[in-house]
């Protein structure tokens, strides 16, 4: 099964919730009116896209169906399909990692699947032939890198790890050295997962990037914050949380096939201007693309 058919199966939940109010709306040939624009906002709004986005596509529809006199519902739909593809293709979705290392820090709460998608993000790189090292920074939760350790394992990556409760900061000092030596393309830093309103867990955020800086200033430097997607619109204020610590560069999205919230994406992209760089759909290791906007919106309408 190649990747877009997962994402389609993946964003079944979504897409049948969806599609099944959009047909109600388009079934039989009805008038392109005023009528036609609130239902849709009203189902974009109950598919958890978000009352601003939601606004926001409607409007941007409604003047582009007055200045192209669009007068047929399929014509509609194609319209919706290519103004929501316009929120991901105006936020820039591709990786930066033009340096040797160059860096990928991972950051989010806890359960939104880090460490796998670390081990997912990882393999990927090494398929298109980047040497990785794994920094195992999350030395607060047990068992973490343990857990680390055999995605890394299945990856083909090397990991640098020390004893639980180690100072964070130290593993990425240590990671940056090794991945320097080993002259890895890529180094990617685990961090544990934390609440936004955890003050001292957001400064250690800051120290691993001071570190960062400090021993790479001239590298390419990605932070890449995880979002579990069945949070819906809570997932829209964490994103606001972390920004406001560090500069975060792009999303990766896991849990889409768990979910009727998929469209919830939309509207993280819109409100924080931030784009989607990986998608995860499913368990295995291979489950994990970067995110391509078009196969989004044809999976999702």
């Amino acid at each position: 099964m190649g990747f877009f058919d997962k994402l389609k199966q993946g964003l079944s939940k979504t897409k049948n919730s969806f599609e099944e109010k959009m047909n109600n709306v388009f079934s039989n040939f009805r008038k392109v009116d005023e009528d036609l624009l609130e239902e849709l906002e009203e189902i974009l709004i109950m598919s958890d896209v978000g009352v601003e986005t939601s606004t926001k596509i409607i409007g941007n529809l409604r003047n582009r169906i007055k200045r192209e006199k669009i007068e047929d519902s399929e014509a509609v739909k194609q319209a919706l399909r290519e103004e929501i593809k316009q929120i991901f293709d105006e936020l820039d979705n591709s990786l930066h990692l033009e340096t040797t290392p160059s860096v990928i820090l991972v950051v989010g709460v806890n359960g939104v699947g880090k460490t796998t998608s670390i081990g997912k993000i990882a393999n990927r790189l090494k398929k298109d032939g980047k040497k990785v090292v794994i920094a195992a920074a999350d030395t607060f939760r047990a068992a973490a890198v343990e857990q680390l350790e055999i995605w890394a394992n299945r990856a083909g990556s090397d990991i640098v790890k020390r004893e639980e409760g180690v100072d964070p900061a130290s593993v990425v000092f240590d990671a940056i050295k090794v991945a320097k030596e080993k002259n890895a393309d890529v180094l990617i830093c685990d961090t544990a997962g934390r609440l936004h309103n955890k003050k001292y867990l957001m400064d250690e955020l800051i120290k691993i990037k001071k570190v960062i800086d400090k021993e790479l200033p001239n590298a390419s430097k990605e932070i890449l914050m995880v979002l579990d997607a069945t949070t819906g619109q809570n997932a829209i204020s964490q994103v606001k949380a972390f920004k406001e610590t560090v500069d975060i560069t792009g999303l990766v999205l896991t849990k889409l096939d768990g979910t009727a919230k998929g469209g919830v994406v939309i509207g993280i992209a819109n409100e924080n201007k931030m784009p989607v760089k990986f998608i995860g759909i499913g368990e295995q290791i291979d489950d994990m693309e970067i995110f391509n906007s078009d196969d989004f919106v044809k999976a999702l309408i």
